[in-house]
């Protein structure tokens, strides 16, 4: 049986999360330091109520009507008449509510809305590197997307109706051939349990799981980002391509006349091997690249510009009075005195280093702030602003 942890919750969607110590009410009354010592990647959570009376930010018509952008990344898994199909989006219409057993997800809903976005911000003792996005899955009776498992970790938290999840902790891994679904093969419950409204549910990664709607469902979930270290190695490759300086050109004053016109020489390998060797990276270059690296947004993700833009010295007083935020879909990090936004990466130092630090963090600045910044920092703003990566706050 797998061991789980039930909880009386109460929570405030403003409830900072300040220190590490702190007993938070989202978790359990666990500390950030106890969840992470005790669950993180180890074993699942079950916490019932963690926000009471909870109410989706994200209703199911608005869900509907995001599943129709272009831009949005948006999915239909079906299981009519025991077959699974899945489609992508967008989707100009979606099967009645009374039929069963279909599910729509919506990737990425908080690149779209404010209020989706700071509920996912709620789980902010959790650093932004590792914190990937807000997925909703809106479900009719049954619907579901089959017994499956996860490679990252991910907070399912139930927001209307009802699910039915049966979770296990089972080696057996092995995926089901020529389905359009990672549906896994020999699935065996181990628990199960009904999800209400504000119940939440912690899983690490490979940790099996299949859940049911029962009745018209929404379901959210908070997922994190996991790069295999294939990826991460391919990336890191493609990175150091535009650092590397290998002056010269290969030569073979001392070569000698060959028998076997076609065989490469132990020569040639061995000059080329002595060369490469040379190539070398420094603890500098790997936080670089790992700030470009998961500062990068998706491929499906477009800034919006503002339409009519401020002139810069407009936008620049504007922003001392209203003060600054980051765009739904910017995505910032630092490291030392480097700066990361968006994949691109900037260096910086003393007050600038500081604010921009802050500005990471709590994705503003207020007005006041401003006033300190140095004229290339207000140049960069204002290059940000016209891209679409940061805004005016949204109320004075």
């Amino acid at each position: 049986m797998i061991g789980l942890r039930l909880y009386p919750l109460a929570i405030s969607l403003s409830q900072p999360y300040n220190t590490l110590m702190k007993k938070l009410t989202l978790l359990g009354n666990l500390s950030p330091e106890e969840f992470l010592r005790d669950y993180w990647h180890k074993k699942p959570l079950l916490i019932r109520q963690a926000i009471p009376q909870f109410t989706p930010p994200v209703n199911a018509a608005q869900l509907i009507a995001l599943a129709t952008r272009e831009e949005v990344e948006s999915r239909l898994v079906t299981h009519f008449r025991q077959k699974w199909q899945l489609q992508n989006g967008p989707f100009a219409e979606l099967p009645d509510i009374k039929k069963k057993e279909w599910t729509l997800l919506v990737q990425g809903v908080n690149l779209h809305d404010p209020a989706a976005n700071a509920l996912m911000r709620q789980f902010n003792f959790l650093p932004d590197t590792r914190l990937d996005d807000l997925m909703i899955s809106y479900a009719s009776d049954g619907g579901g997307v089959g017994p499956h498992f996860d490679s990252y970790d991910v907070f399912l938290l139930q927001a209307q109706g009802q699910r039915r999840w049966q979770i296990s902790t089972q080696k057996d891994l092995t995926l089901v051939d020529s389905m359009p679904l990672k549906i896994l093969r020999n699935f065996t419950a181990q628990q199960e349990f009904i999800l209400e409204p504000g119940d939440m549910l912690y899983l690490p990664p490979q940790c099996a799981h299949d859940g049911v709607a029962t009745g018209e469902c929404m379901t959210y979930s908070v997922g994190f980002r996991a790069a295999t270290y294939q990826e991460l190695g391919e990336s890191f490759l493609q990175f150091m391509s535009d650092s590397i300086d290998l002056p010269g050109r290969y030569a073979d004053p001392g070569l000698k006349a060959s028998t076997h016109p076609a065989e490469i020489s132990k020569d040639m390998l061995d000059n080329i091997a002595q060369e490469l060797s040379k190539v070398e990276f420094t603890s500098d270059d790997i936080a670089v690249f790992v700030g470009e690296y998961l500062s990068t947004p998706k491929h499906s993700v477009f800034f919006d510009a503002p339409k009519r833009p401020l002139t810069p010295v407009k936008f620049l007083a504007a922003a001392r009075r209203r003060g600054i935020q980051l765009a739904l879909k910017t995505r910032m990090l630092y490291r030392g005195k480097n700066i990361f936004m968006n994949g691109e990466s900037f260096g910086v130092s003393g007050t600038d280093k500081i604010l921009l630090s802050q500005l990471a963090d709590t994705r503003l600045l207020e007005g006041a702030a401003l006033a300190k910044a140095s004229e290339d920092m207000q140049e960069t703003l204002c290059l940000w602003y016209e891209d679409g990566w940061i805004q005016l706050n949204s109320a004075d």
